[in-house]
């Protein structure tokens, strides 16, 4: 039986990370296999496209370059890592997935969402996720929350973050289906509950 492949999208400091770990141990205390993997990322070849386009020491892409570059790290993780585990039966869980190229490079950097469509449905094709949980979070709270260093994308301006939200908010409404809007301004406790009450029923 082919596995889930389940996404948790939203903006910088929502609690993405947070709430992978914390799905992944639900689901394994429930015996199932879980692979947790991260966009950018998950293969040799896309961490170091990963610190590429992160790393705020080093000249920043133009918008078309950076929508390719995650193009690039997501096919690579998709032929080596996500697909193989659905087909052999293991439940993929991925912090990020196209749903922030669509949100980020589409709406916020201004490329068109439905360019950034067509240029990863290229090759995604058969492997939409089967859900995806978005956190949505005011963006004054959620940058507010970084207690590292921040990379390239989290030093943005608050406008920018702001059009990140709309934008999570705008692909919500064309993929109804598929993206469930879980409230990450409450504690990570109550997110949790929140997620698993929408895993349970795809499982």
């Amino acid at each position: 039986m082919k596995g889930k492949f389940i996404t948790i999208e939203g903006p910088d400091g929502a609690g993405k990370t947070t709430q992978v770990r914390k799905i992944a141990q639900y689901l394994k205390s429930a015996g199932k296999n879980v692979l947790i993997t991260r966009e950018p990322g998950g293969t040799a070849f896309g961490e170091k496209l990963r610190d590429t386009l992160l790393s705020p020491g080093i000249e920043s892409p133009v918008p078309e370059a950076e929508a390719l570059i995650y193009a690039a790290s997501r096919a690579q993780l998709i032929k080596k890592v996500i697909a193989p585990a659905l087909l052999g039966g293991t439940h993929v869980l991925c912090d990020r997935f196209v749903d922030s190229s669509l949100a980020y490079q589409g709406w916020a950097r201004g490329l068109g969402i439905q360019t950034i469509m067509e240029i990863n449905s290229w090759f995604i094709q058969d492997w939409w996720p089967d859900i995806t949980i978005l956190l949505d979070v005011d963006p004054a709270l959620s940058i507010s929350r970084l207690n590292r260093a921040r990379d390239r994308l989290e030093r943005e301006t608050m406008d920018f973050h702001k059009r990140v939200r709309e934008g999570f908010l705008k692909v919500r409404d064309m993929f109804p289906e598929r993206i469930v809007t879980v409230d990450a301004s409450e504690s990570p406790e109550k997110v949790f509950n929140a997620i698993i009450g929408v895993i349970k029923n795809i499982l």
